[in-house]
């Protein structure tokens, strides 16, 4: 496969790489198009060779003698106990600033929908107050020596968890923008706001290569051009954190290494089934970009890596050596440190959350431990004094995270010494992202001139987005999936209605739902926003069952273009998404079509290109072209022919006719042998619900909220828990009579699965055994359906440990459900004592031949 390189005023070799597994990136090797109005990229080092291995680089932070000096001291004041709690990152809500003390623990993070004291509005100032206790515990511990606490967060597009903070386009927007000078000036921007809250090291920026959109974080991916990234990532290191010199600037992380952009199927935290050359020269160009600007820190990838040509199977990218070491650091002669993901080293072979010599020994320095960080550090004290762990590993750990944290500063001055520490003014950048909102915005189709909107045209505004800052944002943004939040919650934002109201006048935008019952004498021109609602890690993969059709998820953004459509007037639409997704029918229904990907809190910044100036002509033109090719079909292949290749992007002006796309009706992409039903999220089109006589209530999707329903007299406790990864499942107690189910509004004939031995199975920990019986029942419409008695699952040697539970679908039709029209898959109905963990919820051809399935009789 040929990369097109980014856009630059000549042109250069692009890099040849072959990428193997399920890619859906077809085989393009598109001309770049000269653009006098983009900003050149500077080349990169390796655009006219393709590398054999691992590339020595030189990082812009050149070794101190007195640094390494200091470092060397401070390392021999240290005891064991004080060594280790260097190398551990708790959780804020798993950990106090005497805990900080009592531990000489190194860090602290708050995770993505985590705030001081667990207020979501939490003000500059309480951040700040909880910094400076962390850093004074930090340094009032009986060490010879006390050393700095460094606190981590995931500002990945601005200080995305900070109420009142701007928000920045996602990274697919950025990219399409093919604007480096820009990424520097974010990164600045998301730096100063970072300060402001007392916080001195984030977890960005992400240089993943996703060659799938399938994956969840497609939207974290700057493009599927390596070399893009590559700039990119030099870019925004070097703003975020220069050389560390400035009050302004903040520790930077290069994430997540690596290959997490290259999973098969694009499964988050699945196997990379690629070669060396591919890993090298296309996965590692974001890291030789950042570890040439500087990056203080890298973080371990989730992703396994099988190299099926070489034969070589490296496994969780976590307990890898040849990566994590011989890779990054003696290679690559990365000096900083590497630190783990969220319990990311108990997915290694033989580790569990809170002990992993392997993943140690492989070259993971610091360790996100949330939660169990107190057993963590028991346990690696006894395994360095047994001799699992040599103390040679650890002095080099700790070693590299003391020389990052004097090249950080940190003993200079407390967090609320920073200039902007405690300044609301500093969390808010309103114009750049206002002209990054701009620069994102790819135009698509603009088949009659629908666009520029021109002033005294009269709108009619429809769309789940139209008024939706959430929708706009995206994931990470407040919580960690970006859901369960309003427009109140961005007080320093603008939506795309606000947008339009601005300039096109109050009176002249008349907003709705959609266009049913509107008088179209009433309006000259609909504008239609759409897309995706928030999601992040996991929650947002396309399971192999589904198709990378947007109606298919989103069924009501289709009716409203259908109900604009039949209208007659011109309809432009501007589509959220964070990655490219089929949608000829959502594009045959509108005369313009404009890919605003996930613009952030500036809706305005989209207005100001959609609407004229006073003169009629464009005030702002479009700039965007794409970095990831846009799907023809609903299923495409690595060699599927793109609707939209790389590099495209309409200019006003351009002459170019979309015309009417031919549609595809693709109703599943997989096999068919599973079909998804819950894992860490509602895989649409079901969701989970509980019920309590005849009253019925969604679970919803907070990850941090505790729900006891019904208010009144509550039935059920539901809280969201880990399974098998980060908060995937469902914990439910029962506190009187209950059931928890999902449902789908639309029935699924499941009759060929019962006949190839399909199950529900699900994956469970059982935390309090049931007294009262426990009925499975799997529904199909009102009064029909079948249950099963599982207590005997749920009792006796099944508390307190995982398992999975398999549940022949066969049973529940000789039982006379009707299998052809099941619309509640999965449900429970028990009574108070009982509480468990639910998740990983699916039907599966074949499991009820599994020799721990549930009997029929049973």
């Amino acid at each position: 496969m040929l990369y097109a390189p980014p856009f630059r005023e000549k042109r250069v070799n692009p890099i040849r790489v072959t990428l193997l597994g399920a890619s859906l990136l077809a085989c393009l090797s598109c001309t770049a198009q000269k653009d006098p109005e983009q900003k050149p990229a500077s080349a990169t080092a390796n655009d006219a060779a393709e590398l054999k291995d691992w590339p020595a680089l030189k990082s812009s932070f050149a070794k101190d003698p007195a640094i390494e000096a200091r470092v060397a001291e401070i390392l021999a004041s240290m005891t064991l106990e004080q060594k280790i709690g260097q190398m551990v990152q708790p959780e804020i809500k798993a950990i106090t600033p005497a805990d900080v003390r009592k531990y000489y623990i190194g860090s602290v993070l708050n995770g993505g929908g985590s705030w001081p004291a667990m207020n979501k509005h939490a003000k500059v100032e309480d951040w700040v107050k909880l910094a400076d206790a962390y850093y004074d515990a930090s340094m009032s511990t009986d060490a010879k020596i006390p050393v700095p606490v460094i606190w981590g967060t995931d500002a990945v597009h601005g200080h995305s968890n900070v109420y009142g903070a701007t928000i920045f386009p996602h990274n697919i927007g950025l990219g399409a923008a093919h604007d480096v000078e820009l990424i520097e000036r974010i990164a600045e921007a998301t730096g100063q706001s970072t300060r402001a809250t007392g916080v001195t090291w984030t977890f960005a920026p992400t240089v993943a290569v996703a060659q799938d959109a399938r994956w969840g974080r497609t939207y974290e991916s700057y493009s599927s051009q390596p070399t893009l990234i590559r700039e990119y990532a030099a870019a925004y290191v070097k703003g975020m954190q220069g050389l560390l010199d400035k009050d302004g600037n903040v520790v930077a992380t290069a994430k997540h290494f690596i290959g997490d952009g290259a999973t098969d199927g694009g499964k988050d935290q699945g196997n990379a089934t690629v070669t060396q050359s591919t890993m090298i020269n296309v996965h590692g160009q974001g890291y030789y970009g950042a570890i040439e600007a500087g990056v203080q820190t890298v973080m371990a990838s989730f992703n396994s890596w099988n190299d099926v040509a070489a034969g070589k199977d490296y496994g969780k990218m976590h307990g890898t050596r040849d990566l994590l070491t011989v890779a990054l650091k003696e290679k690559m002669g990365f000096d900083g440190f590497v630190v783990s993901d969220w319990n990311g080293i108990g997915q290694v072979t033989g580790c569990s959350d809170d002990s992993c010599p392997q993943a140690i020994n492989a070259g993971i320095d610091m360790v996100m431990v949330p939660d169990k960080w107190k057993t963590f550090i028991g346990n690696t004290i006894a395994q360095v004094k047994s001799g699992e762990i040599p103390q040679a590993r650890i002095d080099d750990a700790v070693t590299r995270i003391l020389r990052v944290k004097l090249r950080a500063r940190l003993w200079e001055h407390k967090p609320s010494a920073s200039q902007f520490a405690g300044k609301p003014e500093s969390l808010v950048h309103r114009d750049l992202a206002r002209r990054a909102a701009r620069e994102s915005l790819v135009l698509l189709k603009n088949d009659g001139g629908a666009l520029p909107l021109k002033k005294g045209q009269r709108v009619l505004l429809v769309g789940k987005s139209a008024d939706s800052i959430s929708n706009q944002t995206g994931g990470w943004s407040l919580t960690w999936q970006g859901t369960d939040n309003t427009n109140a919650d961005f007080p320093n934002a603008d939506s795309i209605a606000a947008g339009l109201r601005e300039q096109l006048g109050e009176a002249n935008v008349l907003l709705r739902d959609n266009a049913e019952g509107v008088d179209p004498a009433s309006y000259d021109v609909i504008v239609a926003a759409i897309g995706e609602t928030p999601y992040a890690e996991t929650n947002g993969d396309i399971v192999p069952s589904d198709t990378m059709a947007h109606s298919r998820r989103h069924p009501e953004d289709l009716a409203t273009l259908k109900a604009a459509a039949a209208t007659g007037k011109p309809v432009v639409t501007v589509f959220l998404s964070g990655r490219a997704l089929y949608a000829n029918d959502l594009i045959n229904l509108s005369n313009s079509f404009v890919a605003a990907w996930l613009p952030g809190t500036e809706g305005k910044g989209v207005t100001d290109v959609l609407v004229a100036g006073a003169d009629g002509k464009p005030a702002n033109d479009f700039r965007g072209k794409l970095t990831f090719p846009w799907p023809a079909v609903a299923c495409p292949k690595a060699d599927s022919t793109p609707q939209f290749a790389l590099d495209t992007g309409l200019r006003y002006g351009d002459s170019s006719k979309v015309g009417k796309l031919p549609e595809d009706s693709a109703a599943s992409c997989g096999d068919a042998t599973a079909m998804g039903v819950f894992n860490q999220s509602d895989v649409a089109p079901f969701s989970l619900q509980m019920g309590a006589g005849s009253e019925e209530k969604a679970v919803g999707s907070d990850m941090n909220a505790t729900q006891r329903w019904p208010q009144a007299k509550p039935a059920l406790q539901v809280a969201t828990v880990q399974v098998n990864t980060q908060q995937d499942a469902k914990e439910v107690t029962w506190l009187a009579p209950a059931r928890f189910f999902a449902r789908n509004p639309s029935k699924n004939n499941l009759t060929s699965m019962a006949t190839a031995r399909g199950a529900v199975q699900f994956d469970v920990i059982v935390r309090q055994a049931p007294t009262k019986p426990v009925q499975f029942t799997v529904g199909c419409g009102a009064n029909c359906g079948a249950s099963l008695d599982l207590t005997a699952s749920f009792s006796g040697a099944a508390v307190g440990k995982k398992q999975t539970v398999k549940v022949p679908l066969a049973c529940f039709g000789k039982l006379g459900a009707d299998l052809s029209g099941v619309d509640t898959p999965f449900s429970i109905t028990a009574d108070a004592p009982f509480a468990a963990a639910f998740t990983n919820i699916q039907v599966v051809a074949g499991a009820a031949d599994a020799p721990d399935a549930v009997k029929c009789a049973q």
